[in-house]
């Protein structure tokens, strides 16, 4: 368990002076769970950590930025990418602090049998990506599809949808979304 999810996850919920039971009422997500997060002893998937999120509001980039609204950056290098999740699912965000922009980018890496969760993620506007190597289901609403290399998904992020690498090599595409929502 990443520390820093949970300590975080804590002093936002304070700085707001939010008890976890209104956390827990806001979010639709079980006190108790709210509890071992902070507690750093349960590692939240992405689809976890969103929910949550989402009873504050507040988008992941958001929760992982460390940047304060600044000065405008137009190059930024690999090194440089903000990461957003952790675990089996690796999502690299093109810029820190997206409050004032209209796009989210990003450079995501599925490990082998890694997804989004068990929860499907839904959030406001719309979604594409392309995927650059190895083997992605992407299921939006009652539709499935397996997508490989060079193969793409653009849809309304309004949508239930869930990730998961379902080949035996990592997965890696290029997504964006908008507005910056998740």
């Amino acid at each position: 368990m990443d520390q820093d999810i949970a300590l975080r996850l804590k002093h936002i919920r304070e700085q707001l002076k939010l008890s976890q039971r209104q956390l827990a009422r806001q979010s639709g997500v079980a006190n108790a769970t709210i509890s071992q997060v902070e507690a750093g002893k349960l590692n939240p998937t992405v689809s976890m950590l969103k929910k949550i999120l989402d009873g504050i509001p507040m988008s992941l980039g958001q929760f992982f930025s460390d940047d304060a609204p600044g000065q405008e950056r137009m190059f930024f290098r690999a090194d440089e990418l903000i990461e957003i999740a952790e675990g089996g699912v690796s999502y690299r965000q093109v810029g820190a602090n997206l409050s004032t922009k209209a796009i989210q980018l990003l450079k995501e890496c599925y490990q082998p049998g890694a997804g989004t969760g068990r929860h499907e993620l839904t959030h406001e506007g719309e979604e594409c990506g392309i995927v650059l190597s190895g083997r992605l289901e992407v299921t939006v609403g009652d539709e499935v599809a397996v997508l490989g290399r060079g193969d793409a998904y653009y849809f309304r992020s309004s949508l239930p949808h869930q990730f998961r690498n379902i080949g035996s090599e990592p997965c890696e595409l290029i997504s964006a979304c908008t507005p910056p929502s998740f």
